[in-house]
This record gives C-alpha cells, structure tokens and sequence, in this order.
C-alpha cells in the first residue's frame, strides 16, 4: 500500500515543489528523459514523476538517489549543481562497453548494442565477480563501478 502525504504546513510543501521542479529543470537541460533518468537512479518512472512533483511521501533516500543520478548534490538549501567533476560521483545514464575495457571483457555475450543501462552493466560485474580484478582497472572503470555499487546497491568486493 502507497505511504500516504503526511500532513505540511504550505511552507514545506512550496519548498518540496520548488525542488523538485529544480530537479526537473536540471533534467530537461541535460536532454534526459524523465524514464531514463529514473532508471539511472534506480527507480520507477512514476517515483521519478512523483520527486519532480514535490510529493512529500517519497523517501529521502529516492531523492537523495535521484539527486546523485543527476550529478547533483544535496545540501540545506536542497539538489544544487556539483562544481567540477571529482571521482565519479553520480552514473551515467548509458554505459558504454568500448570506454571500459574490464567490463568489454566481461559482457563479450552481449551482442546488438555498445551500450548498457547501469543496473545492467552493474549485473555483468556483478555475476563475474570472481573474474574482476579491480586492482588492474583503470580509474575510470574503478570510479564508475564504485559510483554504480553506490547508487543501485550491488556488494563490495573482498579482493
């Protein structure tokens, strides 16, 4: 059963609205549709609607997920843009095979694509663990398969 909105004074839930249309409008300038932004942040579409909607019955963790998906960071003011890019700290919303080469490596069965969603190249490292040696990854491919065991909650390796 759907949490249901608890009760707010207007002032939060203007302040809601006003996040998440700053969310929405951060969206729509990068060109990223509002489907494949929820899949990069691990959620379903109609989660995603109801952020941008300021709706006060989504979690914090779904905002907090959709804020990282988006290359946005929170602070009291609410989902600010990030200054220069640091180690990865948000995925990308398509993973391309080609620019990592442990993960070229690991999805050799995929065929009719260069690209991955996250939470499927996130599935390929994940099934061959056993297979990746982390220690040998270039930084990038470290970053992003930190930055994906963050956002969409896969396990750490004990290498």
């Amino acid at each position: 059963m759907p949490a249901s909105n608890p009760s707010l004074i207007q002032a939060h839930a203007d302040q809601l609205a006003a996040w998440g249309e700053r969310l929405r409008a951060h969206r729509k300038a990068l060109r990223i549709s509002a489907t494949a932004a929820a899949e990069a942040a691990g959620m379903s579409r109609v989660t995603w609607h109801r952020i941008e909607n300021g709706e006060a019955s989504v979690t914090v963790g779904a905002w907090l997920a959709a804020m990282s998906a988006m290359g946005l960071k929170w602070d009291i003011e609410g989902p600010q843009s990030t200054p220069a890019r640091a180690p990865m700290s948000s995925i990308p919303l398509r993973v391309r095979i080609s620019d990592y080469p442990e993960l070229q490596r690991l999805a050799w069965q995929v065929h009719g694509t260069d690209e991955l969603s996250p939470s499927e190249a996130l599935d390929i490292y994940e099934r061959n663990r056993r297979h990746v040696d982390e220690a040998s990854m270039a930084p990038h491919e470290r970053d992003l398969l930190g930055a994906l065991r963050s956002v969409l909650g896969g396990r750490s390796r004990d290498v």
